[in-house]
């Protein structure tokens, strides 16, 4: 069971120095906007338990040196829930985050919307949703943190409508409250856990850790950058191959280093990136998130060189869209034998995946750089190119198929896979050499040959 945490409480895990925003006039309305009898006498009780006269708690501080506007959930009264009352300081604190550039940092534990105030109280929730897509199309990121319990249009707006969702480990979290749900609900799919294992949360963090996990995430996501992300150093083979076929079986070798390895040696620091917000994860088969690269912050998605699940594009998509709109450059690393193409990754719409991916890195207004570090496997991996800006590692293919699968479909027998390969020209040089790809990664350096003078042929690169 997770320790339910006062809004003071919350607030001091992850700052020191929180000054509370001007809260104005509250609304002088006899047991509220439905004259619920006894309503005054619940608000006058839950204020003299909790010290508090709202539900939320919204003002400014320093978390970690990264200046932020935070909401803090009072749950101890009336149960963390949301009224019309609420609902104006927290329109006013998203107004102060966005007058001041500022990110914002819900701490949410609530039981939903105030039944004392009927419908008044649950429009709050399209209030709130208003100004949280104010603040995302102002380019500021909301980072929450949900606490014990979080449920119902709390969870719905505030905590899953986030940029980025942590979790206090055992935390209540879901929409149905634990007294809404039907009788034989699993309760164990009701928790912060559940939620990261589904891709609706990015991360379970320990309260001891939380102010520096919460930190590192300020920190990377408030400093935009136009510059594109530079491609990382090669860390295998150098040479380039001899033959289409060597490039396969170079790329295919298990002693090839794959994605971990990049980003360990490109980033400083990383913080990660999970679930795709549809009900899935791709753990093994796509590694998303934000890292230091020479001081500045530089999205990455990067596949593993496993075939990438539907839940893995739609994550990549999520990573760059956030990206582009915080200005942060986005690092892509290509390394695929292609998308899955088992049944349940058609039930899960693959292809749907694949083109959402394909449309967020088209419409991508940051830069976006990409390595192809192993295999490139058909439009499964090219989903994840930058158009016009990716590079390849010597020990690296792309093909528009497997040259073993290119071989099938043609009826050829196994003895000609090697000669398909040559014919699908899939070596590094070979893509440079047809434009498909800006130049090769490392001490080999192939680059395209400059355009020829009108009339004239181009010179052989």
């Amino acid at each position: 069971m997770a320790e339910r945490l006062s809004a003071r409480r919350a607030l001091a895990l992850v700052t020191d120095d929180f000054t509370e925003l001007p809260r104005g006039a509250d609304r002088p309305e006899p047991d509220g906007p439905l004259a619920w009898p006894g309503y005054d006498a619940a608000r006058a009780r839950a204020a003299e338990r909790t010290g508090e006269e709202e539900s939320v708690i919204c003002g400014t501080a320093r978390v970690e040196g990264t200046r932020a506007v935070l909401i803090a959930f009072e749950f101890g009264f009336l149960g963390g829930s949301l009224g019309r009352r609420a609902g104006d300081r927290l329109e006013a604190a998203y107004a102060y985050a966005r007058e001041h550039r500022l990110p914002v940092v819900p701490l949410v534990a609530t039981g939903g919307s105030r039944m004392q105030e009927g419908m008044v109280a649950l429009t709050q929730l399209q209030r709130v949703a208003r100004q949280s897509v104010l603040t995302r199309e102002a380019g500021l990121p909301q980072i929450a943190v949900v606490r014990d319990p979080t449920t119902g249009g709390g969870w719905a707006t505030l905590g899953a409508g986030a940029d980025v969702t942590l979790a206090l480990p055992g935390a209540q979290v879901g929409f149905a409250g634990s007294r809404v749900r039907p009788a034989d609900a699993d309760p164990a799919a009701y928790t912060a856990q559940a939620q990261v294992a589904s891709g609706a949360a990015d991360a379970v963090v320990a309260a001891r850790e939380l102010r520096g996990t919460l930190g590192r995430w300020l920190r990377l996501l408030t400093r935009p950058s136009g510059e594109p992300a530079p491609p990382p150093e090669p860390l295998g083979a150098a040479g380039l191959p001899a033959t289409g076929w060597e490039a396969v079986r170079r790329a295919r070798s298990p002693r090839r280093p794959r994605a971990e390895r990049y980003l360990a040696a490109y980033f400083t620091d990383r913080v990660a990136l999970s679930g795709d917000r549809c009900g899935g994860t791709d753990p093994e088969g796509m590694l998303c998130g934000f890292g230091e690269h020479d001081g500045r912050t530089v999205a990455y998605a990067a596949q593993t060189g496993t075939a990438t699940r539907p839940a893995g594009y739609r994550t990549a998509a999520r990573l760059v869209r956030l990206a582009d709109r915080l200005g942060i450059p986005v690092l892509t690393l290509v390394d695929t034998p292609g998308a899955a193409n088992d049944a349940q990754a058609e039930r899960q719409g693959a292809g749907s995946a694949i083109a959402d991916l394909f449309a967020a890195v088209a419409g991508a207004r940051t830069p976006v750089t990409t390595l192809v570090i192993g295999e490139g496997g058909s439009g499964g991996a090219l989903a994840l190119a930058a158009p016009g800006n990716t590079w390849a590692a010597p020990d690296s293919y792309f093909s528009v198929i497997a040259p073993d699968l290119a071989a099938a479909i043609l009826k050829r027998p196994p003895e000609q896979v090697r000669a398909t390969a040559d014919q699908l020209r899939v070596r590094p040089q070979d893509l440079v050499e047809l434009g498909v790809i800006r130049g090769v990664a490392g001490p080999s350096r192939v680059r395209p040959a400059p355009p020829a003078p009108p009339g004239r042929p181009a010179a052989p690169p």
